[in-house]
Order: C-alpha cells, then structure tokens, then sequence
C-alpha cells in the first residue's frame, strides 16, 4: 500500500500523541530550545528582545520582577518554559490557568509562579497528562503597536538562504501567503555577500517601516542573518517582528531550527537542548543513532529506513495488529546498533513481537543478522521474532540465522511477515 493512503488505514480519531509524532520524525533527533535559551541566542547577536531572567523558585520569580520594574518595566510576562505552543490558553493540573500571565503589580509574582512551577501544564500540544514546569521566563511587557513578520530559512529552489517578510504579522503566514499573495516578499540571499543593506532596506520598507523604526528594523535584519549564518540554522522565524509604542523595533518571539549536521561545530548551543520532555528510550536510541518513537501497540518494529518502517506499521495495521514502536535503523547501522535496538524494543513491556524488515541496499543483511544473533545470545529473548531480509548480501544474513538455531520465523514477504506476527501470540 502506499504511504499516500496511510490515513485511510488508521480512521481520524484513531491516532495517539504518540504515533502522531511519527509524522515529524527526521533523520536525526532534533534541537530543542526552550524560549528563553532561544532569545539568550537572540541577544548575543544585538537583536532587541525583551529584557528578561529565568527562575526555578517562586522567591526567584519575585527577585527577578523586582529588578525589572525598578529599571525599565511597567508589566511583567510571567512564562512557563515548556516544549509546546498554546501556553497561554493552557491548565495547571492544580487547577489554576494560563501558562502565560500578565501582572502590573510586582508583589503577585511570587503567588503566580508558586502556582506554576512544580505543576504540570496541559496545551493542545502536550500530552494528555501534561509537561512538568521547572522554569519560568519573567520578563518586561512590552506595548505592540504593530506586528509584521519575518523569517530565514534554507531554500532548496533558490540553492540557498533566502528571507521571507511580510507586513501581516501575529498570524499564520501560509494563510497570508494563500489569500494575500502580494503581502509575501521573497528575497534570495547570497552567501558570499550577506544580506547586503540595500536589501535590508528594501525588507524595511517592505514591511511599512517608518523613519527610525526603518533604520532599526535594518539593522535587525542583518543581524538576524548573522545570527542564521553563525549558529547554523536551517531555520529562524521571527512572529512577530514589532513596534512598539516606545518606537522601538522587536522580536517578540523566535523559533530556531538547526543544522544538526553541525553539531561537532555548535557544540555549546546543543549543549543548550533541554531533554527534560523526551522519551528516555528516544534519549538511548540517539546514542546509537538510531531513531525510535515509542506507540501505543504491541508488536515492536525493527526497520531501516522512515518510508519502510511507515509501510511497516501500515501492513502490521492492515493485518489487525498495532505498532509498538517506529524503529528506523538507518543506512549506517552496525551490530552494536541492532543489539541496542532489541534492547529499546524489548524494554517496553506491551512488547509481545518483534517484526524484523530489512531491505538491504545501504544496509548489510549479514550485519543485521550478527546484530540479532548477539542480541539473542546476551538478552535470553523470549517474545517471537519474525524476520523478513532482501537485498544485500542477504543470502549470507539467511546462512547465519539458519546456522544460529535459535527460534526465528523467517518471511518471504513484508505481507508474510505481519500476518506471522500478528499470529504469533
């Protein structure tokens, strides 16, 4: 079946949190900052951002807001620090609401954080328990006047870096860009020029930006490339790029994507990815490159490749079972990696199948094969294992599995193969 036709085999409605993730899953486990690590990024490279600290105690929280009212703030933004947008409309499991809180009077943010931090908070991107807060951004409120939009992303027609703008900020820009086309400015970057400032000003006038706000939002420009430029990111996006009613030009809010190839050269920023909300067994798999997401099923997946292991966990479906796991190995898996992967698979105790698919172009079956037998041999499996090997050196792989005895079921097809699994218990 075609991965095209994927949501015809799981009805709407049928999808966990869990599986969704699926759907974003990369070659590698992703950066993830939290807001405030992402605006201390922000600052480095002189981009205007809200002045703001970060506390882990409500006594923190207070310290922090009475240092800010005392130089520049007249509102403070209190903000839990979690992994997951729709922070403001979001629920305590104490009961007490809004993840995002406005205060003008300093003396009620000690109350307001004690009611945030140590609880966890709900949104319609967290999991149905929630995500525990640890951390709070206190912040100045700043006054928006007007919103407008920016973003530096790699671009594969243009080859390279290119920006969009738009004077349409605050809202969805792929909205924008489908019913108000001519709101959209695209300008291709070139890498061994920079944004040059006739292009920042021509971005600025774009955007409507007036007098010393224009030469403010220029300079922003150009600075944000340096940003893009010198953290390796794949991605920076700035919603909303403001004024304020102090004529000041703002980027009230950031989300940065990285080159995660550049992580031997970005050391002190990946540093910086908060752990804290993911998997532990998603944490483990990242050690042997390995890309595991666990799901609500029974019968664990050993694939490699993302559009095998999707086609995996379709025919397993198609079959009447359900997917334990998505399991990628990736083309540079050793024995090691095959044994560590058991080692997820069978630590998730839902697990009453293992369902081997390995077509072998990159990817040596003969390993696979050594992976599984050392895998057997050091972990007393005992949960069936179906294994289904085409391609490479997969005549060798079948010698091995043959030769070791142990109690495989081998496949013909990807088809033979979840029907076995699936009656396997």
């Amino acid at each position: 079946m075609a991965l095209s036709n994927l949501f015809s085999v799981f009805p709407a409605g049928s999808f966990s949190n869990s599986f969704l993730k699926v759907f974003r899953c990369v070659q590698l486990r992703q950066l993830n900052l939290q807001e405030y690590a992402s605006k201390k990024l922000l600052a480095h490279y002189g981009i205007n951002i809200q002045k703001f600290d970060v506390a882990t105690t409500p006594k923190e929280a207070a310290k922090i807001g009475r240092s800010l009212m005392a130089d520049t703030a007249d509102e403070l933004v209190i903000k839990a620090q979690i992994l997951a947008g729709g922070r403001g409309k979001g629920v305590f499991e104490n009961g007490f609401k809004g993840g995002v809180k406005l205060t003008k009077d300093v003396n009620t943010v000690e109350d307001i954080a004690s009611k945030m931090l140590g609880f966890r908070l709900t949104t319609k991107q967290t999991p149905p328990n929630g995500v525990l807060v640890k951390k709070l951004m206190v912040c100045e409120s700043l006054t928006i006047t007007r919103e407008t939009y920016i973003a530096i992303l790699m671009d594969r027609e243009a080859n390279g870096p290119v920006i969009v703008a738009s004077p349409e900020g605050g809202v969805d820009i792929e909205e924008v860009a489908e019913k108000n086309p001519s709101k959209i400015l695209k300008e291709n970057i070139d890498i061994e020029k920079g944004v040059t400032l006739e292009q920042a000003d021509r971005i600025s006038t774009f955007l409507n930006f007036q007098g010393k706000k224009h030469t403010q939002a220029s300079l922003q420009i150009r600075r944000l490339y340096n940003l893009f430029n010198g953290v390796d990111a794949v991605q920076v996006e700035i919603n909303p790029f403001g004024e304020t009613d102090k004529d000041e030009v703002v980027c009230f809010d950031a989300k940065i994507n990285f080159d995660d190839n550049a992580k031997f050269r970005q050391k002190a920023i990946f540093e910086m990815d908060d752990h804290s909300e993911a998997d532990p067994r998603e944490l483990e798999a990242d050690k042997y490159n390995l890309n595991y997401i666990p799901l609500d099923g029974n019968i664990a997946c050993m694939v490699n490749g993302a559009g095998l292991a999707m086609a995996t966990m379709d025919i397993i479906k198609l079959n009447g079972g359900w997917p334990a796991n998505f399991l990628d190995l990736g083309g540079g898996v050793t024995e090691n990696g095959v044994y560590h992967g058991f080692k997820l698979l069978t630590s998730d105790p839902k697990v009453r199948c293992i369902l081997v698919n390995i077509f072998g172009g990159i990817v040596d079956c003969a390993v696979i094969a050594r992976g599984i037998t050392k895998a057997y041999q050091s972990m007393n499996l005992s949960v069936p294992v179906v294994v289904r090997l085409e391609g490479t050196n997969v005549d060798e792989a079948k010698r091995i599995l043959t030769e070791s005895q142990m109690p495989i079921k081998t496949a013909e097809n990807l088809d033979d193969a979840a029907k076995k699994a699936v009656a396997s218990f």
